[in-house]
């Protein structure tokens, strides 16, 4: 495979794997697997959560899709799209918005300002129904979303 081909399958796989991030928040974890991902949503001690559980099923299946890829080359980087796709989780979701791991800093202007309110929006909804914002690198404008879990509230 030539350099360019590898590269377009990791970008669009990094870009596919927002659209996926966010209908297996909406749909599994805020939906039939509400029972791991309950312990992202509430106060808990220690640095680890039920939620976790989710990154070790996700890293073990990426893991055998790289064990594949050594046979059929594509997978391998589309594997590898999936993987940085999960750093760029990690740091952005876990480190940033939730301050995990011992990170502090809470964006003032810009993007990451949007994402953290975006997603703390999320959270102002307690338990699985009728939350706002299920995914993680696209933040939708956060006034929007206010005024959407206001329309809810009023109901």
């Amino acid at each position: 495979m030539a350099w360019y081909e590898k590269l377009t399958i990791v970008v669009v796989t990094v870009l596919l794997m927002e659209c996926f991030a966010w209908a297996a928040h909406k749909y599994v974890m805020h939906g039939w697997g509400w029972g791991w991902h309950r312990s992202h949503h509430e106060p808990h001690d220690g640095a680890f959560e039920k939620n976790d559980l989710y990154a070790l099923t996700f890293a073990t299946i990426v893991i055998a899709l790289f064990v594949v890829g050594v046979r059929w080359e594509p997978l391998w980087w589309f594997a590898l799209g999936i993987t940085v796709y999960g750093g760029i989780y990690a740091i952005v979701h876990d480190m940033l918005v939730h301050q995990r791991f011992g990170m502090r800093w809470v964006p003032r202007r810009g993007y990451f300002k949007r994402l953290h309110q975006a997603h703390r929006l999320h959270h102002a909804v307690k338990g699985k129904d009728g939350g706002v914002s299920f995914g993680f690198l696209f933040a939708p404008d956060p006034a929007r979303l206010k005024r959407r879990l206001s329309e809810r509230v009023d109901r």
